[in-house]
């Protein structure tokens, strides 16, 4: 007797040492994946540092808040998957010193699919501003304009960079901005192309000649991606300049 329920006790211990096993080898794998992300290049950040007339903060959660004097617009801006928030803060500023107050939103563990809704609040946080836009980067433009879906009574429009929108958006009043860059390789393309449907017909749609992926933010080059005729400075110079006129010409 006491043989087979020493047999069965070794069993049963066989078991919820290899359940345990691949616990720790999920947690592990997970734990390496989460923690490979693209980290914001502070050197090439720090050059381009706001200036006079904008206040620079940080929420309790990490987002960070570009905040002009007189602001008369609001961009929510939600990072690429697995890039690091602060690597967007060139393009945060140049948008702010036109006058647009911008709200860098920080992912959990860098992906925005993790909290597609991360813009809720936002906007109560700043009354004094009317027009709201919301955009993104590469997942987190997609990630956005999965948002935008249930709120577009609250916001003027979308700002796609290197990204598509898999919500349908295209019975929407909404102005939509789609850029990328002409040597962008990590962008799906066929994805894009099957995606646009989705949009308004009279969204716009800009390729920046030269520009990559990665060079929405400040974080080097990206895997898989092309290789730039244009530095990472006038690829965000030139983003910031069609952003802005999207808001203010419109």
């Amino acid at each position: 007797m006491s043989f087979f329920a020493d047999k069965r006790k070794k069993k049963i211990f066989i078991i919820v040492a290899s359940i345990v096993l691949v616990i720790v080898i999920l947690i592990g794998a997970c734990a390496i994946y989460l923690g490979d992300y693209y980290r914001a290049d502070e050197g090439a950040i720090a050059v381009f540092s706001p200036t006079e007339n904008i206040t620079v903060s940080t929420l309790k959660n990490g987002s960070v808040v570009f905040e002009p004097q007189d602001a008369i617009a609001g961009v929510v801006f939600y990072p690429g998957g697995k890039v690091e928030h602060h690597a967007y803060e060139q393009l945060m500023a140049e948008l702010a010193r036109k006058g647009i107050l911008c709200v860098l939103v920080k992912m959990p563990f860098n992906l925005a699919v993790l909290d597609i809704n991360a813009a809720d609040g936002i906007q109560k946080k700043y009354p004094q501003i009317e027009n709201w836009y919301i955009g993104g980067h590469s997942l987190g433009g997609s990630m956005a304009a999965s948002y935008l879906e249930d709120h577009t009574d609250e916001y003027e429009g979308l700002i796609l960079l290197g990204s598509y929108s898999t919500a349908d958006l295209s019975d929407t009043e909404l102005d939509v901005l789609s850029i990328y860059g002409s040597e962008d390789k990590v962008l799906n393309r066929e994805k894009y192309n099957d995606n646009i449907s989705n949009l308004p017909k009279d969204f716009k749609e800009i390729v920046i000649d030269g520009g990559c992926h990665s060079y929405f933010g400040m974080y080097g080059a990206q895997d898989g991606d092309g290789t730039p005729s244009i530095s990472n400075s006038e690829q965000i110079l030139h983003t910031a300049e069609y952003i802005v006129q999207m808001i203010f010409d419109e």
